[in-house]
């Protein structure tokens, strides 16, 4: 962890912006990770059981717990947010920390989410100023685009819901894209084997979790993929426009114009404008400001607006804050009704 001395500006400057300090709990209920992420994510979390058979977890993210603190507390309405705390969660990179010191900001349940999302970055770029930096570069994608481009391509709805999910999964999103090019499960034999599958699953008690899923969603999603026509003709052209997609980065104020050549060019009935990000100038406080495509797969909880910002410090690059839009998360961890949210980490192992 960097000084106590630069923890404590940086956490001043944030309240300085009208933000409200809250303390987090360190210990909160495994499900609450593994319904949200699967439960492939267990091996990278610190998990026991109580002396009343509970698992519980030490927090591996702080902005789920953050949310579930919304949630639970039955909060309506806007929030601004911030805490100070470790995160703790293994990691397959043995160089990596399995104890993160971090600063998190939040705006939760606001109506106003673009004067939000620019909010939450310039309040980013005023933490900034207690690091010593020579450059760096922030990174800006937007979710919301790619999923706007993916409603628009002529494939079969469960297509369009595998591109959605995984997206984030950059190795598995381009094995799908393998699949969609050659068309491998068109087998009728899996269609009959999916039938079966649902129709057992129509016995079972719908509020039961399986695998992070609840059985009611996951009925959904066999319904969508049995109903669907398995179509073969148009896989590979989609494949194309989706990679071609991906590949667009520029500087930020030229991202629209690039964006809506793209979609003149493939014929897609799409047109973005400057409201999609949150900043416009090609440089900001010493750093080179681009939007990618591609970026934005971090986690996968975000849903809009993400961004990270890399220092040059002491001829090194080094990953500081990283953010974006979550408006599905508080829902997902049971919210009956949708809450917007955005927000920020500083790292401070850097």
């Amino acid at each position: 962890m960097k000084s106590k001395n630069l923890s404590e500006k940086i956490l001043k400057s944030v309240k300085n912006k009208g933000f409200k300090h809250i303390e987090l709990p360190s210990v909160i209920e495994t499900n609450h990770i593994v319904q949200r992420s699967g439960e492939n994510f267990r091996k990278f979390i610190f998990s026991f059981t109580d002396q009343n058979g509970n698992e519980l977890c030490l927090r591996p993210d702080l902005t789920i717990v953050s949310c579930l603190r919304y949630l639970e507390n039955n909060f309506k309405g806007k929030e601004k947010i911030f805490y100070n705390g470790q995160a703790y969660r293994k990691s397959d990179n043995k160089k990596d920390s399995i104890i993160r010191d971090q600063i998190g900001f939040e705006i939760i349940g606001s109506k106003n989410e673009k004067n939000d999302d620019k909010e939450i970055i310039n309040t980013s770029l005023n933490s900034l100023k207690n690091l010593k930096y020579s450059s760096g570069k922030l990174t800006l994608g937007n979710v919301e685009i790619f999923n706007l481009l993916i409603s628009k391509l002529d494939i079969p709805k469960r297509w369009k819901l595998r591109l959605y999910r995984h997206f984030w999964r950059e190795d598995y999103f381009n094995d799908l894209l393998k699949r969609l090019e050659t068309n491998s499960d068109v087998d009728p034999t899996i269609v009959e084997i999916d039938k079966k599958r649902y129709l057992k699953m129509l016995k079972k008690d719908k509020s039961s979790i399986i695998a992070g899923r609840s059985i009611k969603e996951i009925l959904r999603r066999f319904d969508n993929k049995i109903k669907d026509p398995r179509r073969t003709s148009k896989g590979k052209n989609v494949s194309k426009i989706i990679k071609e997609f991906l590949k667009i980065k520029c500087p930020i104020n030229k991202a629209a114009q690039e964006l809506n050549e793209f979609f003149k060019k493939y014929r897609i009935n799409l047109l973005v404008d400057q409201k999609y990000f949150p900043i416009s100038n090609n440089q900001v406080s010493k750093l080179n400001v681009i939007f990618s495509t591609s970026f934005g797969r971090q986690l996968e909880y975000y849903t809009g607006m993400v961004f990270k910002i890399d220092i040059k410090s002491n001829n090194k690059i080094e990953n500081v804050i990283n953010g974006g839009r979550y408006d599905q998360l508080i829902s997902d961890l049971g919210s009956t009704s949708q809450v917007s949210a955005v927000g920020a980490a500083i790292s401070l192992n850097y």
